[in-house]
């Protein structure tokens, strides 16, 4: 059964905070659009903050952690706490593993979900990060579903990622600051859609090049 360390698997999370870093100004942009233009800057400060504190030593779920307590304590705006719960769902789903299969990886990436739906108004189709997370997750999973190896399943959570990301063109956003221009809202990306479609495929690439079995 393909599997990856959890010991081992902690320098994922360096990687993803390399992806939002070299964003910045992208995600800056597309936020500027309908929002406050600060998305890119707050997210690469939470997340180069975290790398600087990693020393390459930490478990994925250590990491996650640390990552989370960063972006809880030390970012602006919504995403700070969306995101910060949400990978501290993710690290407590995995919490003293010492492997991470195609099952556990499901039901990590489902807890961080429903961090995210915990603590947010917004579902799907709402101009939001879960129009990437949502079927990113349910492509990953229906993919294990039907026995497809984990690394397909993994190109599967990316590709969904990244559709999903792109629906959100065509919505009318309905949360946040973004909701109150109404149907000027439609035609620009969601920064939280981009952002968390950036994360999820770092994700996938890292678990993918870590997979034993």
């Amino acid at each position: 059964m393909e599997r990856i360390s959890n010991a081992d698997a902690g320098g994922i999370v360096a990687e993803i905070a390399r992806v939002i870093v070299a964003n910045k100004a992208y995600l800056s942009e597309i936020d500027g659009k309908i929002g406050d233009g600060d998305h890119g800057v707050n997210m690469a400060k939470g997340f180069g903050r975290t790398a600087e504190k990693l020393d390459g030593t930490e478990s994925l779920d250590e990491a996650m952690s640390v990552l989370s307590d960063v972006l809880m304590s030390e970012i602006g705006g919504s995403m700070g706490p969306l995101y910060g719960m949400m990978f501290s769902g993710m690290a407590e789903a995995i919490e003293e593993a010492w492997e991470i299969d195609a099952v556990l990886f499901g039901d990590m990436l489902q807890n961080g979900l429903d961090e995210v739906k915990d603590i947010g108004s917004a579902d799907v189709g709402d101009k939001t990060l879960l129009d990437a997370y949502a079927p990113a997750l349910d492509a990953y999973r229906s993919a294990i579903g039907d026995g497809k190896p984990m690394a397909e399943a993994l190109d599967a959570m990316r590709a969904a990622a990244e559709a999903g990301r792109d629906s959100t063109i065509d919505m009318i956003a309905k949360v946040g600051r973004a909701s109150r221009l109404g149907e000027r809202s439609r035609g620009v990306l969601d920064a939280g859609a981009t952002s968390c479609s950036l994360i999820l495929g770092t994700l996938a690439e890292g678990v993918k090049r870590r997979l034993d079995g």
